[in-house]
């Protein structure tokens, strides 16, 4: 499926069933499209209702993807397919109770004939949408249009790309192992501006069972997974059993394999290290923080500039007993928007424990105000560069945790405040729960 600035083409009918379906499956995802087709709702309002962890929540709006959208405001909505697919639903849900009042006996044929007619609402719907976004788009910029969906419509990294990569990037031996394709999306992200396409695959041997996840932006590499459940992959050839070397090694194939000059300082980086004790070194433009944990070991190297350091434009290497188990590259994707630090860290946590008693929360279905934080220090108070709107322009950004005087209902007694440092501006707030309780 390809998308680009809110306009649908489906490549079949099946990829709307697919989409459509896939994102049903799931009752939480159920629950989050009704929501937001009554209001558009924050992240933390969702999270409040459907009584589930923010780790979670991210996990099922990825999964729904195209049918929510995410406005500058920081709230979600459905976009035109999710209402679509919303009406499909309902549909769905009241056809078996008309047809146990009224002709239970013709109940199959019932169903086939309303998911039939639903379907043609959806497509139409569809059409709809297409012809209402082309029509906006061709009066300013028909051309880039034209040329991006162009683009996006040649995308598909496609099985032979994928036996590539793991036998010439990861050097997992594909020749030994089934390739079973899983899924292939390719969606448009809205928030980075960017096409993104997810391909899953299982492989399978008679020692080894592996299951892959790669990610590419832009047709450009971005995040490798590998789940090794209880195997150990099968090889090319011996690994070697240095973590350092290993690591060197894999990042002069993904050198040979993409062709990006910002691996050069990287790799150059990579030789001033002895040891792959828990570090950090920069050298230039370019930081590397090394992170032992025993068993895990990761390598992240980092743009940095005036003493700050641009995690989300970096590369991430994960070793697990020496094994890359994830690779994520966010290098080529995000630019720098200023290394202003007007506001301090004191003023920072100033402006978010002034803020924190002003606001009003919704916590557990009931509006709270009149918050206060415990004096002293925060929790926790990081400086981590965050985008800026629908952007990848990374902005100086300060990570505030603080503890709650008093404790909320559900465990509430934490809250968290973004706050932009080159303007002072309050980006995000949540009020989150230590409680132990599932």
């Amino acid at each position: 499926m390809y998308t680009y600035a809110g306009v649908r083409m489906a490549a079949s009918e099946e990829e709307i069933y697919s989409i459509m379906f896939t994102s049903l499956k799931h009752p939480v995802r159920r629950k989050i499209l009704r929501m937001l087709a009554n209001k558009p709702m924050t992240f933390m309002e969702m999270v409040e209702n459907l009584g589930v962890s923010t780790s979670h929540l991210t996990y099922h709006l990825e999964s729904l993807g195209e049918l929510v959208s995410k406005l500058d405001g920081g709230t979600y909505k459905l976009s035109t397919f999710g209402l679509a697919t919303v009406s499909a639903m309902n549909g769905v849900e009241e056809a078996p109770q008309i047809e146990r009042k009224r002709r239970w006996k013709l109940e199959f044929k019932w169903k086939v004939a309303v998911a039939a007619l639903l379907v043609a609402v959806i497509l139409l719907s569809s059409v709809f949408a297409i012809q209402s976004a082309s029509l906006n788009q061709m009066s300013s910029s028909q051309q880039s249009l034209s040329a991006e969906n162009q683009q996006l419509m040649s995308w598909g990294i496609g099985a032979d790309k994928v036996s590539t990569f793991l036998q010439n990037m990861t050097q997992i031996d594909v020749k030994n192992y089934t390739l079973s394709s899983d899924s292939d999306t390719i969606t448009y992200r809205t928030d980075f501006n960017v096409a993104e396409e997810v391909i899953k695959y299982s492989l399978t041997s008679d020692t080894s069972n592996l299951d892959v996840q790669l990610r590419l932006r832009s047709n450009h590499f971005s995040r490798y997974e590998l789940d090794l459940g209880e195997s150990s992959p099968i090889f090319v050839q011996p690994q070697p059993t240095d973590v350092l070397q290993n690591a060197n090694a894999t990042l002069y194939r993904y050198q040979a394999y993409s062709g990006d000059a910002y691996l050069a300082p990287m790799i150059n980086l990579l030789s001033t290290v002895t040891n792959a004790s828990t570090q950090t070194v920069t050298q230039g433009n370019m930081a590397l923080q090394i992170t032992n944990s025993g068993s895990t070991i990761v390598f992240y190297w980092m743009y940095y500039q005036d003493g700050i350091y641009f995690q989300s434009k970096g590369l991430q290497m994960t070793f697990q007993n020496n094994i890359l188990t994830i690779m994520t590259d966010g290098y080529f994707l995000f630019t720098i928007g200023n290394t202003n630090m007007a506001v301090s860290q004191e003023q920072a946590v100033s402006i978010a424990t002034n803020y924190v008693k002003t606001m009003s929360y919704t916590i557990e279905g009931q509006q709270y105000s009149g918050f206060n934080v415990v004096p002293g220090d925060p929790l926790s108070t990081q400086l981590v560069p965050h985008t800026r709107g629908n952007s990848v322009v990374l902005i100086p950004y300060w990570y505030i945790e603080m503890k709650l005087t008093s404790t909320y209902p559900g465990g509430y007694n934490e809250v968290t405040v973004g706050i932009y440092a080159d303007t002072g501006q309050v980006a995000d707030i949540q009020v989150l729960s230590t409680s132990t309780e599932t």
